[in-house]
């Protein structure tokens, strides 16, 4: 592993203002120490990553497990349930939240901001953190890029649930569908982009009972999307992994990064004392 403190490091006392023409150079010093910093088995970015190198591995030598989850709510009627109100409401239920939270993490950064006089710390940090996860995440990757490019008809497009389309198993790109495709659910992305917002704001008093009725809920929204033929299961975990695996790397280069400097200006002050 790099000793970190061959890698340069922006002074303490620099203010950290949003538009410095240092930001960028910052922004280099974290991925510098990231890099140097190496990973921990336990740590997020490296269960992330494990998680989506595994069930990548797992569905593409098992596809045909998408096919027969999706298998056990399709019936003659094909796929009754997404016709259900309830979980057509819940469904719905997912803008009303997910606007609450987007209004709720922008007050906290631009108070941050005023407080802070144009610095960014604590909760604003992280609030600007999953605004960031959010955008890149869901928007860029998911939206933007797989759902945009890769091609995977849904479930209800596909020959074996009564559409004109061929399944393809994940990672596979295809031409059965032209736009906003299967792989993979923006939907379950932003289901798991909530979870985190409850990880990384909630004070520990609260998260005890607010973690797992996020993870309940967040899990009803991304469960719908398979009982309505509009995903396959590997369309939603892989989704979730991928979105955790863009949040942790945020966390790690603007949060943990920044922390880990701080300590090690503070360890090479400290004056050294020589026995006497």
């Amino acid at each position: 592993m790099t000793d970190l403190s061959t890698i340069g490091i922006v002074p303490a006392r620099e203010p950290r203002r949003l538009w410095s023409l240092r930001g960028l150079q910052r922004g280099v010093t974290r991925v510098r120490l990231s890099l140097a910093a190496g990973l921990r088995a336990d740590e997020p970015l490296t269960v992330a990553l494990g998680t989506t190198v595994a069930l990548s591995l797992y569905f593409l030598l098992v596809p045909g497990v998408d096919l027969a989850t999706s298998a056990l709510f399709f019936s003659t009627d094909g796929f009754a349930l997404a016709q259900n109100p309830v979980l057509r409401a819940l469904r719905k239920s997912s803008s009303w939240v997910m606007g609450l939270m987007l209004l709720g993490l922008i007050g906290a950064v631009l108070t941050g901001l005023w407080r802070g006089r144009g610095r960014l710390g604590g909760p604003a940090r992280r609030g600007a953190v999953l605004l960031a996860g959010l955008a890149l995440g869901s928007g860029l990757l998911v939206n933007g890029l797989f759902k945009s490019l890769w091609g995977r008809a849904r479930p209800i497009q596909i020959d074996t649930f009564g559409g004109p389309a061929d399944f393809t198993p994940a990672w596979w790109i295809s031409d059965n569908c032209a736009s906003n495709c299967s792989f993979v659910s923006g939907e379950a992305s932003s289901a798991a982009w909530m979870v985190a917002v409850v990880v990384l704001m909630v004070p520990a008093a609260h998260r005890r009972w607010a973690l797992p009725a996020v993870l309940v809920y967040a899990g009803a929204l991304s469960l719908n999307r398979l009982v309505f033929g509009g995903h396959f299961l590997s369309d939603i975990l892989l989704s979730w992994a991928m979105t955790a695996l863009v949040l942790a790397v945020l966390h790690r280069l603007t949060l943990t990064c920044p922390r880990a400097a701080r300590r090690l200006r503070r360890a090479r002050r400290q004056p050294v004392s020589v026995a006497g």
